[in-house]
């Protein structure tokens, strides 16, 4: 029997728990979160002259902290309305509804007599069959059942989400002998394809998979920084983005998660008697460690960490890094590394670390020491932890945030490189290592495959059939490319087009790749997905170029340029094939502005998405604001309706506004109902625009006709030149952001037309063109390109 999640019951409103409730909430399902009564009245519920009885003093921690998921920053739910799918009570008054909960999912502290307590209690009003789940990162899971009834027995198992919930994709599954295995594989299939989350299946072990290899590895790191005589920003440096891990790298992570869970995790892996004496000992602390500790410098959450924000003599805030040896925080000076110079004109991380491991330098023992201990721990890891290798690199990806995990860096530097490296820093590898040739390949098909730990064959990755992986498939099905873009055969008819340009910006040689895309496709192929899968999908225009032309005064190659990139837009719409594009990350300006134009949308849930030119002095010029403002006059029923729909659609183009989210890009009409779709998992992205440029070739796709727009003439342009106006008096924009603003109205509602008139899109699209490159002209315009250039950032002034 299909099972079906209505309704979710999270038992613990902290951090967890909230975050656990906003994501489910995310994909649509109602929650119940809980927590304890409070023990006493606050000083705030005493003055209103509340008691313990009523309702708001007893929900008042899951109230709070509910308040607090709202605000939170990065958010956790997807849109702000997605909080009205969220209901709080408490553990008293509620429990009892847990009969019609679908799954219970405790978060409770993590204390085993705690947590025992709470599954007595909800035995009492469960219901046979109910779902239960514990999301403990640390207490055995069997621990947990003891005492239960077969049927709780039978549907329980750990599901140990990571926080952010919303943005870590490791969901790790680890059953007990008694979870049924129908249960395992609910729980398996509903996290990848319902949370979207990189479903991992966990033994039942001290720490699981991913917080076991990456806090030995952390660990590793502390014993060894100071006897290479490192600071802790060096090693930041070092063992941050240059090796593909998050930018907080290691002791801003430390910080960030708590120096005490980290100790917590630690010292239970140690005092759990499971590794053997030489790795027991990483898990020791360095003596620094304990007396942080003691000094409560546990990071984020305290006033300081390894690093803490500090005033100096002018009283400007300064983050200063601790001195691991005197244990005082000092200001960090800037370093640099021979060996990180070497690997300037790597682009993939992946392909560094043969350079690194070659240092001469501090950096290159770090990498030797730190990679050679990593190397030899997981090789014993299999199959204490996991069977499979791809299993303890799925966690680290999706746990940790490494773009690649211990078994592909390894294959990265050889594995017999990789048995030396280990020798090197003290350690033997497990010995079936020791025949592997490569812990992973790619088969004829396009999958990837990894080294079976006891027969030394090699077996396909399960679950591939639910996407497609660009990297495996370039080397066999590349049709054409350029140095930034690529076309792939994906099959049954469809073609793929890749940005790879850097940062994925759209210059000319993008250009030129589409639409040698869409003309191969409209020739030999039924459909046409534009998908990459680096970290965003496009940042927008390549600005480097317009910046160029603008300087040299070289309208007509400027202006030829802005009308090919128009031409371009328009050819996604209106070619006589169905095309999809897939954005995901940062899909900004050009980015956006193709994905408005495709026939159908595939967006990845985190997709940040808008139109973002403003920021840099200039207006939408790829189409982006013709398609805006054709958007909102399929909506002028009234004219309030007019006007407020043209409003919402100017401001959030003037103000250079960007969805945080898929699911927000629809209410600011990027994305549009009906017809584009979000896919949770990003990891299916392409698979999925795939079998919708299928779907729709197959099911007679014709090709669109031009539209017309209907604008408002300059009727409409008083109601945007009182606001501009209004907002400079106010201080809240600057007289070149009002010329910008003032500019981008006279687009929007035709020019100089003195009513409303049912223009063309190439009307439009002129007069968006001759605008673009009039503020191309102004002097504050190249001031803010140039400085978005410098700074990865725009300029307000």
């Amino acid at each position: 029997m299909k099972r079906r999640i209505k309704h979710v019951t999270v038992l613990g409103s902290g951090i967890m728990g909230s975050g656990i409730a906003a994501h489910f909430a995310n994909i649509g399902v109602e929650v119940s979160l809980l927590d304890i009564v409070p023990f006493e009245l606050s000083e705030a519920e005493q003055k209103k002259g509340l008691t313990k009885d009523d309702k708001a003093v007893r929900n008042r921690i899951a109230s709070e902290n509910f308040e607090k998921l709202k605000k939170a920053s990065p958010a956790l739910l997807y849109s702000p309305k997605f909080a009205d799918r969220i209901k709080v009570g408490n553990f008293d008054d509620d429990l009892p509804k847990i009969k019609n909960t679908d799954w219970i999912i405790e978060v409770v502290v993590e204390r085993l007599d705690i947590k025992k307590s709470v599954y007595e209690k909800i035995e009492q009003f469960r219901k046979p069959g109910t779902l239960i789940s514990s999301n403990t990162s640390g207490i055995p899971i069997h621990l947990l059942t003891e005492g239960r009834s077969e049927d709780f027995k039978h549907y329980f198992a750990g599901t140990h989400f990571f926080n952010p919930v919303r943005y870590l994709p490791l969901l790790e599954i680890i059953p007990t002998n008694d979870t049924a295995p129908e249960v395992i594989d609910f729980y398996m299939n509903y996290g990848a394809k319902f949370l979207g989350k990189t479903t991992v299946l966990a033994k039942d072990t001290p720490a699981f998979i991913a917080n076991r290899i990456g806090v030995f590895s952390m660990m590793d790191l502390l014993h060894n920084v100071q006897k290479l005589g490192l600071t802790v920003s060096e090693v930041d440096k070092l063992t941050g983005p240059v090796i593909g891990r998050p930018k907080s790298a290691t002791f801003r992570t430390a910080d960030v998660v708590g120096l005490d869970t980290l100790v917590m995790v630690a010292n239970g892996v140690r005092q759990s008697g499971a590794e053997a004496n030489d790795f027991n000992n990483v898990f020791a602390l360095p003596d620094y460690i304990q007396k942080m500790v003691d000094n409560k410098w546990l990071g984020s959450k305290t006033d300081g960490g390894f690093y803490k924000k500090v005033k100096n003599a002018e009283g400007k805030s300064e983050i200063h890094g601790l001195n691991l040896d005197t244990l005082e925080y000092e200001l960090q000076g800037k370093s640099s590394f021979a060996t990180l110079e070497l690997t300037k004109n790597i682009d993939k991380p992946i392909d560094r670390f043969k350079v690194l491991i070659g240092g001469k330098d501090k950096a290159g023992e770090l990498y030797r020491k730190s990679l050679g201990a990593l190397f030899a721990y997981v090789s014993h890891k299999v199959p204490e932890i996991s069977d499979e290798v791809y299993k303890i690199d799925d966690a680290m990806r999706a746990g940790f945030g490494w773009e690649n995990g211990p078994f592909e860096i390894w294959d990265s530097v050889g594995v017999q490189k990789g048995i030396e490296l280990a020798k090197e820093a003290g350690y033997e590898v497990s010995d079936w290592v020791q025949h592997v040739e490569t812990f992973y390949k790619v088969n004829d098909e396009g999958q990837s495959i990894y080294v079976d730990k006891n027969s030394g064959v090699y077996n396909t990755i399960p679950g591939q059939d639910s996407f497609i992986i660009l990297d495996n498939i370039r080397k066999n099905k590349t049709l054409w490319s350029n140095s930034g873009s690529a076309i792939q055969d994906l099959g049954d008819g469809i073609i793929n087009f890749e940005i790879r340009s850097k940062m994925n910006s759209l210059g000319g040689e993008v250009l030129d790749g589409l639409n040698r895309a869409i003309d191969l496709a409209e020739k030999e192929y039924d459909g046409l997905v534009v998908g990459n899968q680096g970290t965003n999908f496009s940042v927008g225009a390549n600005l480097a170029m317009i910046l160029m032309m603008a300087i040299e005064q070289d309208w007509d190659d400027l202006n030829m340029a802005i009308a090919y990139f128009q031409k371009s837009m328009m050819r996604v719409r209106y070619s006589s094939i169905p095309v999809v594009v897939a954005p995901h990350g940062m899909t900004l300006g050009g980015g956006c502005e193709m994905t408005m134009h495709a026939d159908r949308v595939v967006a990845a849930a985190e997709t940040y998405i808008g139109l973002v030119e403003t920021g840099v002095g200039v207006i939408p010029g790829g189409g982006g604001t013709k398609e805006l403002t054709l958007r909102t006059s399929r909506e002028f029923h009234s004219d309030d309706v007019k006007n407020n729909r043209l409003r919402e659609a100017f401001m959030n183009i003037a103000m250079g506004k960007v969805a945080t989210s898929a699911y927000e890009a629809y209410d600011m009409g990027i994305l549009e109902h009906g017809k584009d779709i979000v896919s949770v998992d990003k990891r299916t992205q392409i698979k999925t625009a795939k079998m919708l440029a299928k779907s729709l070739a197959e099911h007679g796709y014709t090709q669109p006709i031009e539209q017309k727009v209907k604008v408002l003439g300059k009727d409409a342009l008083g109601m945007f030149y009182v606001g501009t106006d209004q907002m400079l008096t106010g201080n809240y924009i600057s007289e070149h952001d009002k010329k910008i603003a003032d500019k981008l109205a006279n687009v929007m509602v035709g020019g100089n037309l003195s009513e409303p008139t049912v223009v063309t899109e190439q009307y439009l699209l002129n007069l968006e063109r001759e605008t673009f490159l009039q503020l191309c002209g102004e002097r504050k315009t190249l001031e803010r390109i140039q400085y978005m250039l410098q700074n990865g950032k725009p300029l307000r002034n």
